[in-house]
């Protein structure tokens, strides 16, 4: 019920995000302590939340859950079928606070940022 009205009434004193249910801020508080004891089985990388160990494991796996109606095109977690709709639809809804420029994702952004700072972090 919080979920659809939006409310949110727990939130992390260390960064101010707010959550609907109080184990998700439980949960994300694992991420400023550093506490990764999610480990996965197949290559050793440990993750914060369980979740996120489940949707790695699936790289490992090649399942791909999340099915794209428009073009039946296969994804591990909802949000790469979201982003993937975005571009069927055209929709860029991040957006780079420097210049405006907008893109399907905020790794894209972050990507196009470099541009702004000058960082330049692979070499040729």
């Amino acid at each position: 019920e919080k979920t659809h009205a939006g409310i949110k009434p727990y939130k992390c004193f260390e960064c101010g995000k707010c959550f609907t249910q109080s184990s998700s801020l439980q949960s994300h508080q694992k991420t400023h302590r550093g506490e990764k004891n999610e480990k996965c089985l197949e290559c050793g990388k440990c993750f914060t939340v369980r979740s996120t160990l489940v949707v790695h494991q699936r790289r490992h796996t090649g399942e791909k859950p999340y099915e794209c109606p428009e073009c039946e095109k296969r994804f591990v977690n909802s949000s790469e079928l979201r982003n993937h709709q975005n571009w069927h639809k055209g929709e860029l809804p991040h957006r780079c606070g420097e210049c405006g420029k907008c893109f399907i994702t905020p790794a894209h952004v972050q990507i196009h940022q470099r541009i702004h700072t000058g960082e330049k972090p692979y070499k040729c």
